[in-house]
């Protein structure tokens, strides 16, 4: 049997918005097939600019994407427009992602015709198990936008990227903007949803509890970078990066939030050299001004971006390990 490459890998991606630390910095990570990964960082630690660039709905300014070995970041227009169909996102605000004048029915019909996913005479056969896929009902697809609640807006946006027939689906914050008693609903969809078509999946939030439900792998993200990578066998409380720490005493749970300082601020306040969190941090030490920390191993997969932590846990090692789910 020929092994087949991971699904997804993203090597070493950077992205830079403004002068200052870039908004992504040599970020790198592997998806394999039918794996979940989570994404964690308060607001501006670069997890949206993440997810945005491996789906390449913006081009990284430096590194590469393969999907299925194919590298996406060196396709030209019409390639990428081909392969990117299976990569879809679910976005945070499920009131600004759906066109208010189309109906739902025209809505998934649309990705339906683009992608020929369907023959013309199956597409509202296929709409309506579209609907039902996510717990709507087929009367639904008669219907605009405006008649629906923020969850039911959040399922048409999930059955809208389903309709593309994804192998790998990007939920990017999907909860954030949804009722708390809404959010369990939507979170427990995409489980379901996650086990039924053995998706891929890459779910970014703010919250670790609720990541940790979806992902048994988890990325910890600030400045820009993964400060820390939590293998399945490694428990939230054994976390050891001091954000990581500091993001699991800020957030008991679902219904906690971190304070949102905004993406500008945050990235006007992080010093440009050094540890990006040192003036954040009880365990800030000389190199820390200096020397922005490798994400080095600790132990097996688990990794950590951390001079406090390596210095105890093997010293000078220099390795660069990637996120990885499996």
């Amino acid at each position: 049997m020929i092994d087949r490459p991971p699904l997804l890998v993203a090597e070493r991606l950077s992205k830079e918005y403004r002068t200052g630390r870039p908004a992504l910095s040599e970020v790198s990570l592997t998806v394999a097939r039918g794996a979940v990964l989570g994404i964690v960082g308060e607001s501006g630690s670069g997890k949206s600019t993440l997810a945005r660039c491996v789906s390449l709905l913006e081009r990284p300014d430096s590194g590469r994407v393969l999907l299925d070995g194919l590298e996406l970041t060196a396709l030209g227009p019409r390639q990428l427009r081909r392969e990117r169909r299976r990569i879809q996102v679910v976005f945070q605000d499920p009131y600004a992602s759906l066109n208010p004048r189309l109906t739902v029915g025209s809505a998934l019909a649309e990705v339906l015709r683009v992608h020929r996913l369907a023959p013309p005479a199956g597409i509202t056969a296929r709409v309506a198990e579209l609907l039902a896929l996510v717990g709507l009902p087929s009367s639904a697809a008669s219907r605009r936008p405006v008649e629906f609640s923020g969850g039911q807006r959040q399922r048409i946006c999930i059955a809208r990227a389903l309709a593309a027939k994804p192998d790998l689906l990007i939920a990017d914050e999907p909860l954030s903007s949804l009722d708390v008693s809404i959010q369990a609903q939507i979170l427990n969809l995409l489980l379901d949803l996650r086990d039924e078509l053995s998706l891929a999946m890459v779910f970014v939030s703010h919250d670790l509890h609720v990541v940790r439900r979806v992902a048994p792998t988890i990325a910890v993200m600030f400045g820009g970078r993964i400060v820390e990578a939590l293998p399945p066998e490694v428990a939230l409380e054994d976390a050891r990066h001091p954000y990581t720490r500091a993001l699991l005493d800020a957030l008991p749970s679902l219904r906690a939030k971190l304070p949102d300082p905004g993406q500008a601020d945050l990235g006007a306040a992080l010093p440009l050299e050094g540890c990006p969190f040192r003036d954040r941090c009880p365990h800030a030490h000389a190199p820390c001004a200096t020397i922005d920390p490798p994400l080095l191993p600790v132990q097996g997969q688990h990794a950590v971006a951390c001079h406090y932590v390596n210095d105890a846990a093997h010293g000078s090692n220099t390795a660069q390990p990637v996120a990885q789910a499996e």
